[in-house]
């Protein structure tokens, strides 16, 4: 399975504590660290490693390697999970450019979805789909189509309580001007779940669109709105 580590070697054992924590027993781990004791009593407790990764074992006894302990989050229902887990393997797909996972405290969980304007543009030509910016194409129906594709097809490495329920196709990529990404891509999570708060909501609300008010910078400093009709769609099994 691309999407786990395998099964312990011969010799070793692992198992997930309560927090989510990794832990690793073998007779190929350290006894500790070097002329540092107090490190070696926090690490090994007991002959187990504890490893700082989050993971889970899969139902064929596969090690799934989250992230890191620090990165966990837990929904409503208390199902652990690292937004960055998912999001990663949905950017696997060339046509999503990026996408913030949102669930932390919420039933289940849901997508914002920035499409890759030359990847989709291009599927979009190739079948003869009109469109006149990054905006109309990415609320198509057939892109909309097309992401819920990619979602499902990773939701089905997912247990069920950790499936992507709903997404929304953004009218834009995510903009480091904007204060939604770094500029090394990484997301600024607060600022994407408070800018983008009523479209949040309305992915958790039934509803299968919105109209979100989208601030826009011309080019002489100012800056306007602009009413977006953003689709939301359920991603069937």
């Amino acid at each position: 399975k691309l999407h786990t580590v395998g099964k312990p070697m011969d010799g070793s054992e692992i198992r997930i504590d309560d927090s989510g924590e990794i832990l690793v027993r073998s007779t190929s781990v350290v006894d500790g660290y070097y002329d540092d004791p107090e490190s070696s009593a926090k690490a090994l407790v007991d002959g187990w490693l504890h490893t700082g990764d989050a993971g889970r074992i899969d139902e064929d006894g596969q090690l799934v390697v989250l992230g890191r302990v620090s990165e966990v989050v837990r929904t409503a229902s208390g199902e652990r999970y690292i937004p960055n887990f998912i999001e990663n393997r949905l950017k696997f797909s060339p046509y999503i450019r990026n996408v913030a996972v949102i669930g932390a405290g919420r039933g289940e969980l849901t997508a914002i979805v920035c499409i890759d304007f030359d990847a989709v543009g291009h599927w979009a030509e190739e079948r003869s789909i009109s469109y006149n910016s990054y905006a109309e194409l990415s609320q198509r129906p057939e892109v909309q189509g097309l992401i819920g594709q990619v979602v499902r097809h990773v939701n089905g490495t997912q247990p069920d309580g950790l499936r992507v329920r709903r997404f929304s196709n953004l009218h834009k990529d995510f903009d480091a001007d904007d204060g939604e990404i770094t500029r090394t891509r990484k997301l600024r999570r607060n600022t994407i779940e408070t800018t983008y708060a009523s479209l949040i909501e309305a992915l958790y609300s039934g509803a299968t669109e919105t109209v979100f008010d989208a601030t826009i910078a011309y080019e002489n400093g100012e800056r306007g709105v602009i009413r977006r009709t953003l689709k939301i769609s359920e991603v069937l099994a």
